[in-house]
């Protein structure tokens, strides 16, 4: 949780690789973030089934980062692309494409924006078990923005039938 008594907001990201050594790749990111942002708590790791991918794409880690900060979001966005880019992602335009890492930002403090850039929440946060799953971990009782139901709820409230998403041990 942020002070109560500063204008920093909370501000979540979920974290995934599924190309070369994804756990570096992960910790990186991680080291990335906390040098930006300073402290930020870290869910579990979770290997991933990937989504929405093109076939025979490689499995993901995934993970959730939540940080305080008063940065504004489009200048958060510009700081995570900065952060995939010097971790070797490379925009090839194909939607789910395989990458080194992608950093989402899921939610930003209580902002719901819709801009060409930049959509908060994350538009599709709320059914992804990949990434409810390790934001349970940082807060089960959150309710996301634009949300009536918590973390927990819409974790229990997805389909029995969906890409598998399990702890992964160090």
């Amino acid at each position: 949780m942020c002070p109560t008594e500063t204008q920093l907001q909370r501000v979540a990201f979920s974290l995934g690789s599924n190309v070369g050594d994804r756990l570096a790749t992960l910790e990186s990111a991680c080291d990335f973030l906390s040098q930006e942002f300073g402290n930020l708590r870290l869910s579990q790791l979770y290997e991933t089934e990937p989504v929405g991918c093109p076939e025979g794409s490689p499995p993901y880690l995934n993970a959730c980062v939540e940080v305080c900060t008063d940065i504004p979001p489009h200048e958060v966005l510009a700081i995570c692309n900065k952060i995939e880019a010097e971790l070797g992602r490379v925009r090839t335009g194909e939607y789910g494409a395989p990458r080194t890492c992608d950093i989402d930002i899921i939610y930003y403090g209580e902002i719901v924006q819709n801009t060409p850039t930049l959509t908060l929440p994350h538009p599709r946060a709320h059914e992804r078990e990949f990434v409810l799953r390790p934001l349970s971990d940082l807060d089960a009782m959150l309710v996301l923005p634009g949300q009536q139901l918590s973390v927990a709820q819409l974790l229990e409230n997805l389909p029995a039938e969906r890409p598998t998403v399990q702890a992964f041990d160090l």
